[in-house]
């Protein structure tokens, strides 16, 4: 293709060159003809004082540049006006090339994979360990606080330390194959064997010396291999949803694609929601139909944990496709070239960043204020109601109004982008949280007056308690898939590879369990101060404002600091650009005296790929 390059004052290039081959400038022989009939001066490129040197041809053009904020140099841009010759366009299809849609297509089916296993997971690790014999609700924030806190921090060290000596192919399947190889073996063999198992007797033994006040640490022994799996279905979400594939859609996007199409891979994930949800359903009514002696939750355990090795192993099919086909998305070289650091150098390093504990604080919040309201409601569940199939089949249609008004959101999301940008986008999420947090709040605060119109409705205090404690996880998660997921992913892409890896590991992986169980120590606190989750509701609700307001802080703090780093990014390979193409380039203050950007004479020279 050819085309003309006009400097005018700020020399612009093109942000994506078109085609593989870097962009040379060979002037033609009318440029060379109009070059050495006019009288230019000499060539040099200067910024702030750096030596100048002589470049191109002799008698070449100058070009100025501008300076606009002294601390950022200055700003080299490049525009390319395609010429009246041959035009090389790009294969689109529906308006998208086609090398972003190979990229974005077998990530959109990853991330219904993912999600599709995690809802399954989600659903399944809660009917485990609540309806449980000889547990109870109550035995949730204990977990997250003991058991599940202590294992994400092990996995991040043990992430970090195997990120310094494998590839990033080699980490990917070295963490997710462990995973699909348990929840297999736990549905084929470790449920069916967990009355061997289970130490049953002895924690009966203790729970009668110990007393009920330690029924939920000891209800940790008493079905461990139920805990176990709990674990494992909370890592999931936050190792292979949070660190793999946002990791790797980091690493083969742009900011660009990201603003356009993260906010649809939850379409795809949402209707994954909705399927799995239904699964869940079908899986939960068909105990019901099995003979007598059968056990309806083995069979049924079994079906959907060979559905999501299935979908495990599907995962790692694309994740291996993308990698043979799609070509990686040009970076800043200094973003490439950080040198690696030990674990505990890591650790100081994120610690120091201002950045990353901006992004932590955002994790950490949503985990709070979740978790605050999620385990409230939970307790008023299993109290509608008691049995496993009852129960599972409520969380299925909760996951599939999940599903729908998530999918429902992400349709809005892409508009709130474009028209709000990143800033309002991360702000709606906690600001949904806390509305829809106070209705469920007031609802058991002030269920009495509501009596008489709830049973008007036919409907129990209780199950209208169920009823909008479902609604307010519906909404907050709707929010958080379609917004504050994808303002967190792209908030990572701008920095460079070692702490985009490690930073995620500390954040996601880490920084999610403990927002969770940073919401069950505040709970437990409560409990023991106040004698009742029920009574310490209206500090709960105060507590749930708070934490909310240092989210929306942290939220703006990283709205600047994000589009400053854009601005370097976009600076920095618009440099590099420029030095590879070999244009010369001065500064506004290395112009001729009295000579302006705009006064410097005009002059193209084509383009040739």
């Amino acid at each position: 293709m050819e085309g003309l390059i006009q400097p005018r004052g700020i020399l612009s290039l093109p942000a994506k060159p078109t085609g593989a081959r870097s962009l040379l400038l060979q002037p033609s022989h009318g440029f060379k003809q109009r070059l050495s009939t006019r009288n230019l001066p000499p060539l040099s490129i200067s910024s702030n004082g750096h030596t100048k040197f002589q470049s191109f041809q002799p008698n070449p053009l100058k070009i100025s540049i501008s300076h606009k904020e002294r601390n950022r140099g200055f700003i080299c841009k490049a525009e390319a006006a395609a010429g009246e010759g041959d035009l090389a366009l790009t294969p689109k299809v529906f308006g998208v090339e086609v090398t972003t849609l190979k990229k974005i297509i077998p990530l959109g089916l990853m991330f219904f994979c993912i999600l599709f296993n995690y809802t399954i997971l989600r659903d399944t690790k809660d009917v485990l360990v609540v309806t449980a014999k000889g547990s109870s609700a109550e035995i949730i924030p204990f977990l997250k606080t003991w058991v599940n806190l202590p294992m994400a921090i092990g996995f991040m060290l043990l992430y970090t330390k195997l990120s310094n000596v494998l590839s990033k192919k080699a980490l990917f399947y070295t963490v997710i194959v462990p995973f699909i190889a348990y929840f297999g073996a736990f549905g084929f063999v470790m449920y069916p064997l967990s009355n061997l198992i289970h130490p049953e007797a002895l924690a009966d033994k203790l729970l009668a010396t110990l007393g009920p006040r330690f029924m939920g640490p000891l209800a940790i022994m008493r079905i461990w291999s139920f805990c176990l799996f709990y674990v494992m279905a909370e890592l999931w979400g936050s190792v292979v949803v949070s660190v793999l594939f946002w990791g790797f859609a980091n690493q083969i996007t742009t900011v660009d694609e990201a603003k356009k199409f993260y906010p649809l891979f939850g379409l795809g994930a949402n209707v994954a929601l909705i399927f799995s949800g239904r699964t869940v359903k079908y899986f939960s009514n068909m105990r019901k139909n099995l003979g007598p002696g059968v056990d309806g939750w083995a069979v049924s355990l079994k079906a959907m944990m060979s559905i999501v090795v299935g979908m495990g192993l599907a995962i790692c099919f694309l994740y291996w496709w993308v990698n043979r086909y799609v070509p990686l998305p040009t970076r800043s070289k200094k973003k490439k070239a950080k040198p690696q650091m030990g674990t505990m150098e890591s650790l100081k390093f994120l610690v120091s960043s201002p950045y990353i504990r901006d992004l932590a604080t955002l994790v950490v919040a949503y985990g709070i204020s979740i978790n605050l309201v999620e385990v409230t409601w939970k307790s008023k569940l299993k109290a509608q109601f008691p049995s496993p199939n009852e129960y599972s089949a409520f969380m299925g249609d909760f996951s599939t109004c999940t599903g729908i008004a998530t999918f429902t959101m992400m349709l809005l999301s892409q508009y709130v982008f474009d028209k709000y940008g990143w800033g309002v986008a991360a702000k709606i999420t906690p600001t949904v949280l806390l509305l829809t947090g106070v209705a469920f709040f007031s609802l058991i605060l002030f269920g009495g007056p509501f009596a008489p119109l709830v049973a008007k409705l036919g409907m129990t205090p209780l199950l209208a308690a169920v009823y909008v404690g479902a609604l307010q996880n519906i909404f907050s998660k709707s929010a958080k898939y379609s917004l504050f997921d994808p303002c967190k992913e792209m908030a990572y892409i701008p920095l460079d590879e070692d702490t985009k890896v490690k930073g995620k590991a500390a954040i996601d992986v880490v920084c999610n369990p403990l927002g969770k169980s940073g919401g069950a120590l505040i709970q437990q606190f409560m409990i023991l101060t106040f004698g009742s989750l029920a009574s310490s509701t209206p500090y709960l609700g105060v507590i749930l404002l708070g934490i909310v307001t240092a989210w929306l802080a942290a939220a703006k703090s990283l709205e600047g600091q994000f589009n400053t780093l854009m601005s370097e990014e976009e600076l920095e390979k618009e440099m590099e650009r420029a030095s590879s193409l070999k244009i010369p380039v001065v500064s506004q203050e290395d112009a001729a005296p009295g000579e302006s950007a705009s006064q410097l004479p005009e002059t193209s020279a084509p383009t040739s790929i």
